[in-house]
Formats: structure tokens, sequence, C-alpha cells
């Protein structure tokens, strides 16, 4: 059957208007983003191309990258791979003939064609390289429209960022508290590299030194340690039992995180939150985590995992889990600004990790609150610039992956 409404002349918008009046509501009218083509409903930014990837290696062991456009817009990411630099490197110039040409604000787009046309996919190679790759897409694209990353993904859910420091000792944890960090993260105090089964004096010796950090700390400073994937189960089982009295505020990779089960069977073992995900990549890396409670945080590595993109669905996959995020970033201060974009747009989140917070590398470095916290820049995409001058003898490094080995045969250890 025909429409009528062509008939008598009467558009589809005065047929729409006039069914709400019948309704009862009056003389109103309905917004014009409510219609299809809506006149000046989006502003028209013409065409903008990609016409170069440009990376380059800064102390003390980082990549940044650039992406530039024929609208002089550049892109900001870091695609780092701990002492894989010059891998990541050529994966970055593998992936440039596909971006070229192309327009950057199709971030998502661009982050499926780089994954799915590769037959091999994901792995902490090519997932670090779609990870800088992402950071700098999402850059432009704030830049383009004015508006900071965050505002992009819904947000902001919060103004500022609580973030942890580093501590070895209780000399340590004192200067930390006075520069005031509300948060710190230790390592396993260890003499020589763990033993697959280890006695109770080492046991001691590590749950020592970590009493010596509760003690200069106090109750109200929350203490994280790292086994970093380097304590074996047997002995991760023993020394988190001892670590229980003193309540730190996760463990982080308690073992390797290949075997999901093992994971599982240390948090069954203990009241203590398990944290990890530094060394999974990708939505479908995280979800035998989740699915199986072997984690109850997170710490998707933001320039591993698959970058902002999928840094949000996968705290999306955890909110159902009631299991917050922790970014992981030992890396420079664009992995600092990406994580704080991330932070700044969901809500599940928990802490940032740092190094850095810019000195020498930005024209306006972070600065820590005196509440721990960093403020969200407000600028647009990351709300970062990289200060060039200052950069000049950062340029360039060497860095490999420490190579460590047991005392007594020389057989290798994980660091």
């Amino acid at each position: 059957m025909k429409s009528s409404s062509k008939k008598t002349g009467i558009s589809r918008r005065s047929a729409i208007q006039s069914v709400l009046g019948v309704a009862g509501m009056g003389t109103m009218t309905l917004p014009q983003t409510s219609y299809a083509n809506a006149p000046g409903l989006f502003r028209d930014y013409g065409q903008v191309k990609i016409t170069k990837l440009e990376t380059f290696l800064v102390k003390p062991r980082w990549i940044f990258l650039k992406i530039h456009t024929d609208v002089g817009i550049v892109g900001l990411g870091e695609p780092l791979l701990e002492g894989r630099a010059l891998t990541i490197q050529t994966a970055i110039k593998e992936v440039e003939p596909y971006l070229i040409g192309k327009d950057p604000r199709a971030v998502v787009h661009h982050w499926q064609a780089i994954y799915r046309h590769a037959f091999y996919r994901g792995g902490p190679i090519l997932t670090s390289a779609l990870s800088g790759i992402d950071h700098a897409l999402w850059d432009i694209k704030g830049k383009l429209l004015n508006v900071p990353v965050y505002e992009l993904l819904g947000g902001p859910t919060r103004d500022r960022v609580r973030i942890y420091g580093r501590a070895a000792n209780a000399e340590d944890m004192k200067k930390r508290k006075a520069e005031g960090y509300t948060v710190i993260k230790t390592g396993v105090a260890k003499i020589n590299p763990a033993n697959i089964v280890e006695n109770p004096k080492f046991i001691k010796y590590a749950a020592d030194n970590f009493a010596s950090l509760r003690q200069a700390g106090g109750p109200d400073m929350d203490i994280a340690i790292d086994f970093h994937g380097a304590i074996s189960p047997q002995t991760a089982k023993v020394l988190i039992k001892e670590l229980e009295q003193y309540q730190p505020m996760f463990i982080e990779e308690p073992c390797q995180a290949q075997n999901v089960d093992t994971m599982v069977d240390i948090a069954r073992g203990t009241h203590l939150p398990i944290a990890t995900g530094e060394r999974i990549f990708t939505k479908w890396g995280f979800r035998e985590i989740l699915e199986k409670g072997a984690a109850s945080i997170i710490q998707p590595d933001l320039c591993h995992a698959g970058g902002i993109t999928e840094g949000r669905i996968i705290a999306g996959m955890a909110e159902a889990y009631y299991v917050p995020i922790a970014p992981h970033n030992p890396m420079g201060p664009i992995s600092l600004a990406v994580g704080l974009a991330l932070a700044a747009s969901v809500p599940n989140f928990l802490v940032q990790e740092q190094v850095s917070l810019g000195e020498g590398y930005l024209k306006k470095p972070f600065v820590l609150e005196k509440d721990g916290t960093v403020l969200v820049p407000k600028g647009p995409g990351l709300g970062i610039e990289l200060d060039e001058e200052k950069m000049k003898d950062k340029i360039g490094h060497d860095w490999k992956n420490p190579e460590t080995y047991n005392a007594l045969d020389g057989s290798v250890t994980d660091w």
C-alpha cells in the first residue's frame, strides 16, 4: 500500500510532527538531530590523509612514534616492546604502506585492518606496533576535533588519576611518601634469583623487607608487590601466605601467565588481590583470565595489548566481572598520557603505573598533586606536546633485556 502523504503533499517530517500533536504533545517538534542528513549536524573537516610514519628510539629504552598528516596535525604514540626496539621499528615500517594516503579518523577500522589482515594474528610484536599506531590515530582525531581523547570515549569519569611510585626499601618509602605518593609498588627482595622451591631464609628475607616498607609507609599507604613472574608457583604460595599479615594492595604476576589454571590455583589460595596482564594481549588474551577468576585486578599494557581501542574493550569486559584495571606502564610520558585518557573514560579504574612524568620530554610535564594523583590533561588529543629541544640528548639507545642465571648451576632464570 502506498503512503498517502505523497498524494496530499505532506512531508515525512510534517507527518511525524502531526502524530506527536495527536498524541497530546501540542506544537512539540523533533530536534534536528532526529532526522537523517540534518543540515549542520556534523562539521565538515574535508579530506585528511596520512603522509608518513616516523619512529625514533628515546632513552632510556623507549620508542616514540609520530604519524604525520597533510593538514599539519601530528599524532603521538609509544609502540614499545622492551629489548626489541629495532623489531618494532621494522613492524611499523611494514604497516606504513597500508596507512599512507588513508584518513586517520577511521581509528577502529584501521585497527581491524591491521590486526585481521595479518594471517598470523596477535603476539607481542604485532600488537605492540598496532598499539602505538592506535595511540597516534586517537591523538590525531582528538586534535582535529579539538577535544581530549577521553571525550571521544564518553568521558570524563574522573578529573584526576591516582598514580604509584616505587620503593625497594624503607628509606625509599619515606622519600616517596614525602613526595606525595599514596601508592607504592615494590619487588620481591632477594639476594639471588629464586629457586623453584625456596627455603625459609629466602621467604623471611623477602617478608621482612616488605614489613619494613609497611612500617615506614604506615597503615594508610597502599603497597603492591610485583613477583614479576620470576617466582615459581611452588614458592609463590608460601611467600604470599607470609605476606598476608602485611596486607599488600595486590600481588602482581605471582607466576608466569601462560598457564591460566596455575594462576587460578594461586588466586583461590589467598584472600589478597591477584593482579596480572602486562604480558597478555588483546581482548582474547584477557577473556580466559576473567572467565576463570585468575585475577581480581587486570593490568593491560596499553603499549602492548592493543592501544586505547582495545584497552577500552578490555576494561568493559573486566567491569562485568567487578574487576578494576591498573594499566601497566614502565614506559615513557606518551604511554602515561594514553593511560590517563583511558582512566578518564572508564568507571573501573584503580591506579596507574608510571616511571616518568615527562620532565625533559614534554613541554608541560605532568605534576604529582598533594593527594597522590595527576590531573587529567584537558588539551586536544592526548593533551601533550613533546619538547624537541630538551629531547635532543635523549635520542637513540641500545637497551637490552637483563640476562639472569642461577647462582649455583648457571641455568637460565626469569628476570
